[in-house]
């Protein structure tokens, strides 16, 4: 019996929130295949990792952000034959999430708006349904899970939060009924006891995340709101 050679990649949407925008780190290829296209940050796995320490290593070595706090979980492992026009490649996805990453230090890498980048040319290899995977990914965990505040500061204002909500999931909410629900979510906001003008008007309560992994009661999104579909790269 042959055994069939298949290489494993490990790809990174990375994604934060920068000038009131939803917005992911690309890498700019240089070279053959898809010169001058953008792609997700990534590489192949070594032979004496797991796909954790790939993660992690790529996260440092490809997007830049080593030792930064950041939220990262397994998104999807995608296979399809023709994915990779130099041989047969299999790509696991991750999905990172944190607020205010910094910009590289490296002219190809760039954070650049997901909205601009579904209008932008041809992506890498199949790297557009990745990225459209992972946003419908943190769009619909911000439904049940506690992970919006992934976005946010240690301390943060409920106004900072929904802010977060409508950048993600593209749709205006309203302030009273968002201030209602998610500070009557069990064991999700902890007040610190201070509060801050950063916001401008009345000085704002500060809350921290709290140890709450699902939202009771959920989030749900607006009906207008409609998930991200993917698309054939």
């Amino acid at each position: 019996m042959t055994v069939p050679r298949v290489a494993v990649t490990v790809d990174l949407v990375v994604l934060t929130v920068r000038e009131q925008r939803l917005c992911a780190l690309t890498w700019r290829r240089d070279r053959s295949p898809f010169d001058g296209c953008w792609s997700l940050p990534g590489g192949f796995i070594q032979l004496d990792e797991d796909l954790p320490g790939a993660a992690a290593r790529l996260m440092a070595e490809r997007a830049g952000l080593a030792d930064v706090r950041i939220h990262l979980e397994q998104l999807a492992t995608y296979g399809y034959p023709d994915r990779d026009p130099r041989q047969r490649v299999v790509s696991v996805a991750y999905l990172g999430l944190a607020p205010d990453l910094p910009a590289s230090s490296r002219a190809q890498v760039l954070w650049i708006a997901v909205d601009d980048l579904m209008e932008r040319d041809r992506a890498a290899f199949d790297h557009r349904r990745i990225l459209l995977d992972g946003v419908e990914r943190a769009r619909a965990k911000l439904e049940y899970t506690s992970l919006a505040a992934a976005f946010c500061p240690q301390e943060f204002t409920v106004a900072e939060l929904r802010r977060v909500y409508e950048i993600v999931w593209g749709t205006p909410l309203d302030p009273r009924n968002f201030h209602r629900k998610v500070t009557g979510a069990d064991r999700f906001l902890i007040p610190t006891g201070r509060r801050t003008t950063r916001d401008g008007g009345r000085p704002a309560q500060l809350y921290t995340r709290g140890d709450a992994e699902q939202l009771r009661p959920p989030m749900l999104r607006p009906r207008s709101c409609l998930p991200v579909r993917s698309v054939t790269p």
